[in-house]
């Protein structure tokens, strides 16, 4: 078995959504991860399913590591190999610092963090049998400028980024390269999350000096970026997509 695979974690919406179907298109075959929404992963698999590619749907809470575990079985049974690990599934509890309980860093670290560690390390086993694969991870702006109410968040997403820098080292033996994309305000199902969503879409719009705020597509873009050969030698590095906005002071 000679077709490449590449799972996308929390793949039933948003931009993980998009990138799974962009991966398609570019004749991977897809493992859609989901947590709860069963209804948009299984949208999501026809989708994929309608490109002529091959797709398994797994639900795993990825802040789990026996999830994890057990995920990564269905892939090497269904599969036998893995190619392409987009590390995408996200939570959080948006509350200031001084109101945050031990459940809720708890629960955002599990996910936003422990789940790179523990994925990267199964994802690997797969990888190595084939001579190497990507590994991309989706951060924020949150992990270097304070944003209101996203203390867990930013802190689980800083150290997405470092850790992202010690797998490069350490599984580039391996040939697996990995890096992550942070991105700007994306106008996504997550974002109605935010107490403060209005004015953060209000800030990306007027202020990005690109002159419009970042879409799921820039996103996507920079991922399959550095999912290319080309871009092989960029290693450990966090891909600021944002149109310029974390450069104003």
């Amino acid at each position: 078995m000679t077709q490449k695979v590449a799972l996308i974690t929390g793949s039933s919406r948003g931009i993980g959504k998009a990138a799974a179907i962009k991966l398609a298109k570019e004749g991977y075959d897809i493992v859609v991860n989901y947590a709860r929404s069963k209804k948009a992963a299984q949208e999501t698999a026809e989708q994929i399913e309608a490109l002529g590619r091959k797709v398994l749907v797994v639900k795993a809470n990825v802040g789990d590591v026996s999830k994890i575990k057990a995920m990564f079985e269905q892939i090497d049974t269904e599969f036998g190999r893995l190619d392409v690990f987009v590390n995408n599934a996200a939570s959080g509890v948006l509350r200031p610092a001084m109101e945050l309980e031990e459940s809720h860093w708890d629960w955002t670290m599990n996910i936003n963090s422990k789940a790179l560690l523990f994925c990267a390390q199964e994802a690997a086993k797969l990888m190595e049998r084939n001579g190497g694969g990507k590994i991309v991870s989706i951060s924020s702006l949150g992990s270097i400028r304070y944003l209101e109410n996203y203390t867990t968040v930013g802190v689980s997403k800083a150290a997405l980024e470092a850790l992202t820098r010690y797998l490069a080292v350490e599984l580039a033996r391996k040939n697996i390269v990995v890096n992550a994309v942070s991105g700007g305000a994306v106008d996504t199902e997550a974002l109605t999350h935010f107490p403060n969503r209005e004015d953060l879409l209000a800030e990306a719009r007027e202020k990005t000096p690109a002159g419009r705020m970042v879409e799921i597509d820039d996103m996507i873009n920079a991922i399959m970026f550095l999912l290319k050969d080309e871009s092989s030698m960029i290693r450990g590095q966090t891909l600021i997509v944002d149109g310029g906005i974390s450069l104003l002071v």
